[in-house]
């Protein structure tokens, strides 16, 4: 009996170490098979493809990959592009021509820039002698004939500078239309509401309410205005000057005596002319100088006159003597 009994607890012990090392087996080998469903889905995540879900199929596929890249733009905020047509740039030029000839080269600046559609905002010519004379002029020409004016103008002679600069303002135009409506919409609610009003006290505020705003709104009309103005015209500054007097030969002749003679009598004649023209401003001043020197000594030698006394007369001869 004894026997029989510690063999059935052998057997016992033996049939629970079995079962206990399988349970151990069947749990690793689920952990490992976890593991690596884990790393899968986590490198198909990396790879920015998702799992697929219960009852995906193939024919699924092409409808998920064209709405990718929608979900990828959403999810960037990436704004759509501006349509073409709606930038506002502030375009702007400045040339320096030398001409041979300035009137003519300004006649052909002005015809320029009306036959394309603008207009000659400034003008200002400045004679330096007899021969020669600038002229500085300030064009407007719409920004769809600038390139053209701005090519043609820097043809009509040698160009010595010229400068070009543009100047993207879209973003200011959007946000003063975008205040103006604002503004108009405050305005007319203020209107209304004045309306309704009953009390005098509150018609006196609502209209000082209603001035301020629509300040501000002409305020914003007058920015509308000038961005409109200077984003549908271009502006062109254009400085024409004459070329240098060429001398003859191309080379400087050398002074000989007969010029220096020319050069010091016309320097002695304007010498004179100069000391005419002073003698002729002075000559009322010295006349009147003169008058009054000659007055005071004709009355001090009267004076003198009177201050000597008169001499005794002889007695006559043979008179005796008292």
């Amino acid at each position: 009996m004894d026997t029989d009994s510690g063999t059935d607890r052998t057997f016992a012990r033996t049939r629970a170490a079995l079962v206990a090392g399988t349970l151990g087996l069947l749990l690793a080998v689920g952990g490992c098979g976890a593991s690596g469903d884990a790393s899968d889905s986590g490198a198909k995540a990396a790879d920015g493809k998702a799992a697929p879900r219960e009852g995906f199929t193939e024919e699924d596929a092409p409808a998920a990959a064209s709405a990718e890249p929608q979900a990828d733009g959403k999810a960037s905020g990436k704004k759509a592009p501006p349509a073409p047509g709606t930038a506002h740039v502030i375009r702007t030029a400045t040339l320096s021509v030398e001409v041979k000839s300035v009137p003519k080269a300004v006649a052909a600046a002005r015809a320029a820039a009306e036959g394309a559609g603008g207009l000659v905002a400034t003008e200002n010519t400045e004679r330096l002698d007899d021969t020669y004379e600038t002229s500085h002029l300030v064009l407007r020409v719409p920004q769809a004939r600038f390139q053209e004016v701005l090519g043609e103008l820097s043809g009509s002679g040698k160009l010595l500078s010229r400068t070009s600069d543009a100047k993207d303002v879209t973003d200011q135009v959007v946000d003063v239309d975008s205040r103006i409506a604002t503004q108009r919409a405050s305005v007319t609610r203020v209107r209304e509401l004045m309306d309704k009003a009953e009390k005098i006290s509150d018609v006196v505020a609502l209209e000082g309410e209603l001035s301020s705003r629509q300040s501000d709104l002409e305020s914003l009309l007058a920015q509308q205005a000038s961005l409109k103005d200077r984003t549908s015209l271009s502006t062109i500054t254009l400085d024409l000057t004459p070329p240098d007097a060429p001398a003859d030969d191309g080379e400087k002749e050398d002074t000989g005596f007969l010029d220096a003679l020319s050069g010091g009598w016309d320097a002695f004649v304007t010498m004179l002319r100069w000391i005419a023209v002073a003698f002729g401003a002075t000559f009322p001043f010295l006349l009147t100088v003169a008058l009054a020197l000659l007055v005071w000594r004709v009355l001090r030698a009267r004076r003198a006159a009177r201050e000597v006394p008169a001499a005794p007369r002889p007695e006559a001869e043979g008179t005796p003597a008292p």
